[in-house]
C-alpha cells in the first residue's frame, strides 16, 4: 500500500473559494453548522449554533462562454451582482484544485458507474478537506458514502491519530470505497458501517459517543435529513461543525410549482432551520457567486 499527498493547507493564510457549477445541472448545495454551546444542552432557548448554507442554485448556468450578470430583485440589496458560472469558468475553477492522483483515481472509476452523479465534485471535496483541516478535526461523521470520494478527501486531511465513522448502506459501492481507503493507506482511519444511516447513530449515541465528534457530512436520504439533524446535534462537539448537502435540490426548493416529496421535505428541513432558535444562519451562494478569503 502506498500513501496518496496528502490535501495541505498554507499554515499562515486560508483561501477559501466557493463556486460550483457542472454543464449540465448544477447540483451541491451544504449547510456548515457550528456550535457555540453546551453539546448537552438542546433548548431553543439555551443552546446557540452559527450555520453557514452554501447552496447550488440551478438557474443562470448557460453554456455560453460569457458569464451573464444576476442582479437581486429588491435594490435594497445594493444592486449587487454576482455571476452566473459557466462551462468554462468552472473548468477554470477545477483547474485550480489540488487534487490527489488517487482521489482522482477514484472519480474516474466512479465516472463509469451508475449513479455517478451522486459523486461530489473535486472543488467541494477540497472544501470539506479545508474545513477539517481549519477546524482541527480528528473524529468525523459521514453519512452517505457511495465510493468514498468525499471520505477519502476528509481521511487524507485527518491527522494520523484521526478517525472517520462512513455510513452506506450500499454495499456494492462501499466494496468501491473501501478498495481505495486501502489504495491510499487512510484504512485505518476509516470506520466503515453498513446500513441505514439513522440507525448507526442511534447506536453511536447509545454507546456513549455524545459530544465526541468534531465534524459531520451529510449527503444520504433527503427526506431524513431533519432526523440526522437532530443525532448528529447530539453526537457533535461543542464548536464542531455539520455539512449537509443538497439544501437547494436543483433550485425546486425555491419553485412554488415543484411539491414533490422529496422537495418538500427538504423545503421544511429549511425552514425549520431558519426557525430553529438553538442556530443562528448565514447564507453563502455556492453556485453563482465566489468568495476568496484571505
Amino acid at each position: 500500500m502506498h500513501s496518496a499527498p496528502p490535501l495541505s493547507l498554507p499554515r499562515m493564510a486560508t483561501s477559501f473559494t466557493i463556486s460550483r457549477c457542472s454543464a449540465s445541472a448544477c447540483q451541491r448545495a451544504v449547510v456548515f453548522l457550528s456550535r457555540t454551546q453546551r453539546c448537552h444542552s438542546f433548548s431553543p432557548r439555551t443552546a446557540k449554533f452559527r450555520f453557514l448554507k452554501l447552496n447550488h442554485l440551478t438557474r443562470n448556468c448557460s453554456s455560453s462562454p460569457k458569464a451573464p450578470f444576476i442582479v437581486a430583485d429588491d435594490e435594497k440589496y445594493g444592486n449587487k451582482q454576482v455571476i452566473s458560472i459557466t462551462p468554462r469558468l468552472y473548468d477554470y475553477i477545477l483547474g485550480n484544485v489540488r487534487e490527489p492522483q488517487i482521489l482522482r483515481q477514484l472519480r474516474e472509476e466512479t465516472a463509469n458507474m451508475r449513479g455517478s452523479q451522486m459523486q461530489v465534485s473535486p472543488d467541494q471535496a477540497q472544501l470539506l478537506a479545508m474545513l477539517v483541516q481549519i477546524l482541527g478535526a480528528e473524529r468525523c461523521i459521514e453519512l452517505g458514502v457511495y465510493t468514498g470520494y468525499s471520505s477519502l478527501a476528509i481521511a487524507l486531511a485527518l491527522p494520523e491519530s484521526g478517525c472517520l465513522v462512513a455510513c452506506e448502506r450500499d454495499a456494492r459501492s462501499l466494496e468501491v470505497a473501501k478498495k481505495y481507503y486501502a489504495l491510499a493507506g487512510v484504512s485505518d482511519k476509516i470506520i466503515v458501517k453498513h446500513g441505514l444511516a439513522a440507525d448507526a447513530l442511534k447506536s453511536m449515541i447509545l454507546n456513549g459517543e455524545a459530544c465526541s465528534y468534531d465534524f459531520a457530512f451529510v449527503d444520504a436520504e433527503k427526506k431524513m435529513n431533519q432526523e440526522y439533524f437532530e443525532l448528529l446535534l447530539q453526537l457533535v462537539r461543542v464548536g464542531g461543525v455539520i455539512v449537509i448537502d443538497n439544501v437547494l435540490w436543483h433550485g425546486k426548493v425555491a419553485d412554488p410549482l415543484v411539491n414533490d416529496a422529496k422537495t418538500v421535505s427538504i423545503r421544511n428541513f429549511n425552514r425549520s432551520l431558519m426557525e430553529d432558535n438553538r442556530v443562528s444562519i448565514s447564507m453563502m451562494l455556492k453556485m453563482l457567486a465566489s468568495e476568496t478569503c484571505l
